[in-house]
């Protein structure tokens, strides 16, 4: 069975992907069929770069994508060009909705990276002490009772 998944490159804790058309037998960066594109997540954002129709051929010959290759391809149009193209939809419309799907795509994504900074600054503010001065006046005042006695 023919898998679309990641081929790493690049150095130590500098990662590059190949997207690649591979049998499922093989290594991870063993012997492949056909490169698809490249993956660059080091970018902000990340860069992807796939070639659309031949990835369309290998998903209609019954390519199997692994999961982070599926969420790449949505991320690119990808998805959503075969999907289109099987409603029988003009290129004209096509590429209009794929426009409009890269744009809401990167709009989510500096959304979520501000989301997810906001978060991580409520995480690390130090936990503000409970205010003990008011319990530690009631405690010193002296009640009606005590001050009869």
């Amino acid at each position: 069975m023919v898998k679309l998944r990641l081929r790493r490159k690049g150095r130590i804790h500098l990662p590059v992907y190949d997207v690649v058309a591979v049998d499922e037998r093989k290594k991870r960066d063993g012997k492949y069929i056909e490169r698809l594109g490249y993956f660059d997540p080091n970018q902000t954002p990340s860069t992807i770069k796939i070639n659309h129709d031949r990835a369309i051929y290998w998903l209609n010959n019954g390519a199997q994508p692994t999961k982070t290759v599926r969420n790449l391809l949505s991320y690119d149009g990808i998805l959503l060009r075969r999907a289109l193209g099987f409603k029988e939809k003009s290129t004209e419309e096509i590429d209009e909705q794929i426009a409009k799907h890269k744009e809401v795509v990167k709009a989510r994504f500096f959304r979520r990276k501000e989301h997810r900074i906001e978060k991580s600054k409520k995480v690390d503010e130090p936990v503000a002490e409970e205010e003990t001065a008011p319990a530690a006046e009631e405690a010193a005042t002296p009640t009606e009772e005590t001050a009869e006695a």
